[in-house]
């Protein structure tokens, strides 16, 4: 059991925003959503689009809990993105963030951009442990392929801990990137959805539809997972 007094609104955390757009991917694509955006990360990927989140980079503030809810209490949102960098790597410090946020009466979904470096059982025991909590609470895991670079650094173990809620992110470079993808799928099968995204630079979105239309990842269940926020807005302007 997690003692839940541990989980003080004082502590504070290192930020780079927090801002208030349409959320750009996944199963809440569209949804105005609140985007809390944690510093650092452990990872270093070849092709990752927000460099400024982490090392060498400062943090753009350092702030409590309480404060960070206050200001998702303004936007007044009922979907909460939680990302970064990375927004488990901060221990009993992201616990914190993520039980005082899904004690919002107003929010209904909190999802959780996760790496797959990062395991997931404290976090999952968290939301187990209290009932609202495990309604509103999502994981969406970013299982980095080869292209990435951080492959070797996945936790596999994850993949047993994701329920129907929960997603799978693969960020596909490559083809040799989607068939690794689907190695990982046949021998860690999931409950989670697979999102299946291409990196702008090097996979054609095309190409990636094809792939899926033609392997039916997941008997047909995975989703192409294309970044509507950058269709929207230039790829690299931040804060939306």
């Amino acid at each position: 059991m997690i003692d839940i007094e541990k989980l003080r609104r004082d502590l504070k955390l290192p930020m780079v925003e927090l801002f208030e757009t349409v959320e750009g991917e996944g199963r809440m694509a569209g949804y105005p959503t609140t985007f809390v955006r944690v510093f650092n990360c452990n990872l270093r990927c070849t092709w990752c689009d927000t460099p400024y989140s982490y090392a060498p980079e400062k943090a753009a503030f350092i702030t409590s809990i309480a404060e960070i809810v206050e200001r998702t209490v303004s936007y007044g949102h009922g979907v909460i993105c939680l990302t970064g960098g990375e927004p488990l790597m901060h221990g009993v410090k992201s616990q914190s963030l993520i039980y005082h946020l899904s004690q919002l009466p107003t929010v209904w979904d909190i999802h959780i951009e996760t790496n797959g470096a990062i395991d997931l059982m404290p976090f999952s025991s968290l939301r187990e442990q209290d009932r609202s909590m495990g309604s509103k609470v999502r994981f969406v895991m970013d299982y980095k392929l080869p292209t990435s670079g951080e492959t070797a650094k996945m936790h596999l173990e994850n993949f047993f801990i994701l329920g129907p809620q929960d997603e799978v992110k693969f960020v596909v470079g490559d083809e040799a990137d989607f068939f690794h993808a689907l190695n990982i799928l046949g021998q860690h099968p999931t409950q989670a959805t697979a999102l299946f995204s291409p990196v702008w630079e090097t996979m054609p979105p095309a190409d990636l539809a094809a792939l899926i239309l033609r392997y039916r990842p997941q008997e047909g269940r995975a989703r192409l997972n294309m970044q509507i926020h950058k269709v929207i807005w230039d790829p690299e302007t931040r804060g939306v």
